[in-house]
């Protein structure tokens, strides 16, 4: 805990040594910092990554070797496995600010909070679901998928893995400080994760058979872009509400 005061401290002159403040100055300044920090404890960053691997693997080995079944649960596979990832990850958006008094300071600092937690939620996903979607197509082989559904897997992950963070940043900001957070997170935002689950596999499994799968990608674009507008200010208020 002490290291990490320390690498608090020293990455906190990202936010508040800017000299221009403002909306888009807060959102930079602060994924800054959390890209900073995530340098500095590469281990706990890539756990997510590392659990996404690690499950997704073990489904062909329990399943065996057939092709065809292989390919048809590679989608929900892929899924399941990336926002169980994301869930895993999320604790860690505000715990360790709130307890080294990290939090405190951000209200008070001149940047407009809601501008601070969305660089939160843009740190969060450039190190969570960023790498998630990357790594999709690759474990995916491994099911038998071919490449335009390869490629079309990445596409729904790229979409929808921002609203995920964004999704779980309200969560988090809720729950802070209570006890079993992370339990109390896992049942507040599983059941917000179901339509994208269901429209992002959907998309693939739409492909796989020659079906339209515009609406579902149109879908999760149009949440992800509500999502981008609403939850900054969401989670601000969920914080201030937490901290007072």
């Amino acid at each position: 805990m002490i290291t990490r005061s320390i690498n608090a401290a020293e990455a906190q002159s990202a936010v508040f040594d800017d000299e221009e403040v403002g909306i888009l100055p807060g959102v930079v300044a602060m994924i800054r910092r959390e890209l900073l920090l995530a340098q500095r404890s590469r281990g706990e960053a890539v756990m997510p990554l590392v659990f996404f691997v690690m499950v997704a693997s073990l489904f062909p080995l329990a399943i065996g070797a057939e092709p065809e079944l292989l390919a048809r649960i590679a989608p929900g596979v892929a899924w399941v496995c990336g926002l169980l990832a994301t869930l895993l990850s999320l604790p860690r958006l505000f715990t360790a600010d709130y307890a080294d008094g990290t939090l405190e300071q951000l209200l008070m600092s001149p940047f407009p909070l809601p501008a601070l937690i969305a660089g939160k939620m843009a740190a969060h996903w450039l190190t969570t679901g960023l790498p998630l979607a990357i790594a999709s197509p690759l474990l995916a082989l491994q099911f038998g998928l071919g490449m335009q559904d390869l490629l079309l897997l990445l596409v729904t992950l790229l979409i929808a893995t921002p609203l995920l963070s964004m999704i779980g940043a309200i969560a988090a900001a809720l729950t802070l400080g209570a006890r079993a957070g992370s339990v109390l997170i896992a049942l507040l935002v599983l059941p917000l994760y179901i339509p994208p689950l269901i429209f992002g596999a959907g998309a693939v499994e739409a492909a796989m058979a020659g079906l339209d799968y515009s609406g579902h990608l149109s879908l999760l674009a149009a949440a992800t872009l509500v999502g981008v507008v609403l939850t900054p200010f969401v989670a601000a208020a969920a914080l201030r509400i937490t901290l007072d």
